[in-house]
């Protein structure tokens, strides 16, 4: 049965990947949903609630609201609580509830926003999609409606590339995929060592005024599926060029440096990836790895380049079309998963999936945030600087 899981967890709501990619940027994100909905979010998806404030609220939809329709209350509810919080922006996120009945969400969006003067976001998300959908609409749109061209810097924020060369910008950084482990930092070190100075990070250590900033920048490197939207956008409105890619493990870094450079220099868009031929056809790569598109494709080329074992990603979530390689696969489901798990060596995944691999594979555990929440949190590593957390277990 599609979209059923009768073992292992589920991944990450897309209404929460909007409340993880807006966390640090300054707005008010309303989940539109039942009193309490929040706290699944907030106690096992996001590390950064009991250590960084944020204006993360549920709208408390009661039944009798639902079936009636009752809009005119949330909408003064959320103009309510902006006139006394003051956010930089209000965003609003659905769940099953609102999709069922309908709900308006880009309607609603304009109404408050023409009624508090505060720019408004309406996302009309369902909970039946994963976080990397929500995180990628919501950066997108916050793209589109604050990133400027200002060459006099009239933010008032000192913009590191006047004086340092140019600029990427990291897209795709949010705790559902890397937790609080040192990797955006990591990912800063790695950009410099590229040859660029950091132009933001979205969404994690960044002032949004600098984000403001961000179609300044030479180029960007999408680390994650939930930075595709506002690369494209980037595209579109500065034709930033950009490559898909995490680089972990320096061999995979050295690659992903050289891509970076030849991107902004030919304006080009690209996936920095590995692809070893051999084997038979139709033989089975020896090396699954299981998690989110852009980050597992990363992890296995560069298993690929430092041992020679040839790879393959099994994609969970959302991924854009021409960034998987033939010898991966979309998996969104547990009856999709299970057959691509028969013939393989090693896999590599979240803990939670080791109830349904093959006795005789060797599973080496990654945990992450975005499948298992809080429970392995400690565990998670930074892979960046060093593959050996995996490549030693191989």
């Amino acid at each position: 049965m599609k979209q059923t899981a009768r073992i292992i967890s589920t991944y990450s709501a897309d209404v929460f990947g909007v409340c993880s990619a807006l966390y640090e940027l300054g707005g008010m994100t309303v989940m539109h949903d039942a009193s309490g909905c929040n706290g699944t979010y907030s106690t096992h998806d996001e590390p950064r609630w009991y250590d960084m404030e944020s204006m993360v609220y549920i709208s408390a939809l009661t039944e009798m609201e639902a079936v009636m329709g009752d809009d005119e209350k949330l909408v003064n509810d959320i103009a309510a609580a902006a006139a006394d919080l003051h956010p930089r922006f209000i965003a609003i996120a659905g769940t099953p509830i609102p999709a069922m009945t309908g709900f308006d969400f880009e309607g609603a969006a304009a109404l408050i926003e023409q009624r508090t003067g505060i720019p408004a976001f309406g996302f009309a998300t369902t909970g039946m999609n994963t976080y990397v959908r929500g995180a990628s609409m919501a950066l997108e749109a916050w793209a589109r409606r604050f990133v400027r061209r200002d060459p006099q810097g009239g933010t008032g924020v000192a913009r590191s590339w006047d004086t340092e060369g140019p600029a990427a910008n990291i897209l795709g950084v949010t705790p559902i995929d890397f937790s609080t482990n040192g990797t955006d930092a990591s990912l800063r070190r790695f950009v410099e060592k590229a040859g660029f100075c950091v132009g933001s990070v979205w969404a994690m250590g960044s002032d949004p005024r600098e984000m403001e900033k961000a179609g300044e920048a030479k180029v960007n490197l999408v680390v994650s599926a939930a930075g595709l939207g506002a690369a494209a956008a980037l595209r579109e409105m500065f034709g930033t060029p950009y490559v898909i890619c995490f680089p972990c493990g320096e061999k995979m870094q050295n690659a992903a440096a050289a891509r970076l450079q030849e991107a902004a220099q030919k304006s080009t868009v690209s996936v920095c990836r590995s692809s070893l031929s051999g084997g038979k056809e139709g033989d089975v790569p020896p090396v699954a790895v299981i998690g989110e598109g852009v980050t597992s494709l990363g992890i296995a080329s560069a298993i690929e380049m430092e041992t020679g074992l040839r790879t393959s990603v099994l994609c969970a979530t959302e991924c854009g079309s021409g960034i998987l390689r033939d010898t991966d696969a979309v998996t969104p489901d547990e009856d999709d998963i299970i057959p691509q798990l028969k013939g393989r060596s090693v896999i590599i995944a979240d803990p939670l999936y080791r109830p349904i691999c093959p006795a005789e594979a060797k599973f080496i555990s990654l945990p992450s945030e975005a499948f298992s929440g809080r429970m392995f949190r400690s565990e998670i590593p930074d892979l960046v600087p060093d593959l050996g957390y995996i490549t030693e277990k191989l």
